[in-house]
């Protein structure tokens, strides 16, 4: 990749940002036949894009917000996502436990709604269940006064594992995607934005890179590069704070998700199988300090605690809790709105007289209608060939037919057989990272050789989920993962060393 930073001297779209929306960009362009640069500051989906609920879905809130447009869009969305990424996707069955008369009647009516509004691409339909079947399905729920519920479908997925994904199929089209480069300011001629600074921070190098069209697609961070535009510019990101705690399964076993559709601050709350462990959250707290490690507040923590626990009849205490993240949305500031969990969820295009675009806001599930829409006015913006958008039917790395859900390590896809064939390479590499989970040290080879991971945060983070999924094994397996990493890359004891603490003092975080 950089290679073709060296060699090429003029794109037609940059996109800085390597998040959902950065690198849904980079796809619809290079597969329009663009010549597409892609820049990001850390690893690819490093900040929000890692670390949401796992959720694809229209957006149950939403609907009782009355945002239908909003729901229409997400709907259409998941279901063509489940269509092009089913190795990284599934459907999931919700269940609404009703501990009031009317909650049957008045959550069963809205869901119809919402079955009809996904019209084809529907997954099933909402029902309604009594009481001994809830109980059945969810063994752990609190039996006093429950009077049944209701049972509808959504999308389920690994969030960084479709950004690799998506990485990986915006270069099989000719993209250029880079991690670990970041933009340090913007290249203008007569007032026009006409490329980036950038700088490759493993090896402190500088370049310059022109380009007809330079998309803004950073999501927090986004006042930062408009700023570089326009030193006067309002803040335009209100960013707020969702936090997850993942638990073992005992508390909450079974293969269904529970949605709580009304906390104490408005929020609805979900309890979400994930790679056999249950994510539970999520809040929605204003935040002002910007960082790419954001850390859970405590009574964020106290919040989702406090909620399940009125739920479920095992008490989960701070001790249960294997490994908790906060991820930063990028909602976009509204006059007279200060409560961010109101602030609309649609994205935001902004085109500046500069001819910089900045798209922000939004939500994973609907990535790739916003890829397609920043791109339409990227092309008109920069007087580019038009050509139409074809992601719609787009099969997204790893794509397959085989897909066994049973293999822990289905997530792979395609690329599953190929990787397993990395133990013929190395027996040695066939052994588990850690007994208790599915990763095996191929996993560390393939993320290195194929998938661009550079660090050790990079491999168990986001390649493999194992900081998220239990943070203390994470630490437990730095040093292994270090050392086959520096093997495969050609790097000293001395490179060893420095990323065991800093993975070490970063997993930490991760910790209550």
């Amino acid at each position: 990749m950089l290679q073709h930073l060296d060699k090429e001297s003029h794109w037609d779209i940059i996109i800085i940002g390597g998040g959902a929306t950065g690198l849904g960009t980079a796809v619809d362009a290079a597969t329009r036949g663009y010549k597409t640069l892609l820049l990001e500051q850390e690893d690819f989906a490093k900040a929000t894009s890692s670390r949401s609920t796992k959720l694809l879905h229209g957006g149950v809130r939403y609907l009782a917000q009355g945002n239908f447009k909003l729901v229409l869009d997400a709907l259409r969305e998941r279901g063509i996502l489940l269509k092009n990424a089913p190795h990284v996707t599934t459907a999931l069955s919700f269940i609404i436990p009703a501990y009031q008369w009317w909650e049957k009647m008045y959550y069963g009516i809205g869901l119809k709604l919402y079955d009809i509004m996904a019209g084809k691409l529907g997954l099933g339909n909402t029902t309604l269940l009594s009481t001994e079947k809830i109980i059945a399905l969810l063994p752990t729920i609190k039996q006093h006064s429950l009077q049944g519920g209701i049972m509808y479908k959504d999308g389920q997925f690994d969030d960084a594992r479709l950004a690799i994904n998506l990485a990986q199929t915006a270069s099989e089209n000719g993209a250029t995607v880079l991690n670990y480069c970041k933009v340090t300011g913007l290249v203008k001629e007569d007032e026009r934005v006409t490329g980036v600074k950038l700088t490759d921070t493993l090896n402190r190098k500088e370049y310059i890179a022109h380009g007809t069209i330079v998309i803004n697609a950073t999501g927090v961070f986004a006042d930062d590069i408009l700023r570089m535009d326009n030193a006067l510019q309002p803040v335009l990101i209100s960013p707020s704070q969702g936090v997850h705690l993942v638990l073992d399964k005992k508390f909450f076993p079974g293969t269904n998700a529970m949605m709580i559709p009304k906390t104490s601050d408005g929020r609805v709350l979900f309890a979400v199988p994930w790679h056999n462990k249950i994510i539970v959250g999520t809040t929605d707290t204003l935040i002002k300090k910007i960082t790419l490690e954001p850390a859970a507040l405590d009574e964020e923590v106290s919040f989702i605690l406090n909620n399940i626990n009125l739920y479920l009849k095992t008490l989960i205490t701070k001790n249960d809790v294997l490994s908790v993240f906060a991820g930063l949305r990028p909602l976009v500031k509204l006059k007279n709105i200060h409560k961010t969990a109101i602030m609309p969820r649609d994205h935001t295009i902004i085109i500046a007289s500069s001819g910089l675009i900045s798209i922000t806001g939004g939500k994973w599930t609907t990535y790739r209608k916003m890829a397609k829409e920043v791109i339409n006015k990227a092309a008109r913006t920069g007087q580019l060939a038009k050509r139409n958008c074809v992601t719609k039917d787009l099969k997204i790395h790893g794509w397959t037919t085989d897909n066994n859900k049973n293999d822990a390590l289905h997530y792979y896809g395609a690329d599953l057989e190929k990787l397993k064939d990395l133990h013929k390479e190395n027996e040695l590499w066939s052994g588990l990272l850690d007994p208790g989970y599915p990763f095996t040290k191929a996993c560390v080879i393939w993320a290195v050789r194929y998938e661009m991971a550079m660090t050790v945060e990079d491999v168990l983070s986001r390649r493999t989920r194992l900081l998220f999924l239990d943070a203390r094994t994470a630490i437990k397996t730095a040093a292994v993962v270090a050392q086959l990493m520096a093997e495969e890359m050609g790097n000293g004891d001395d490179w060893i060393k420095e990323e065991i603490t800093t993975f070490t003092t970063l997993a930490k975080r991760y910790l209550l």
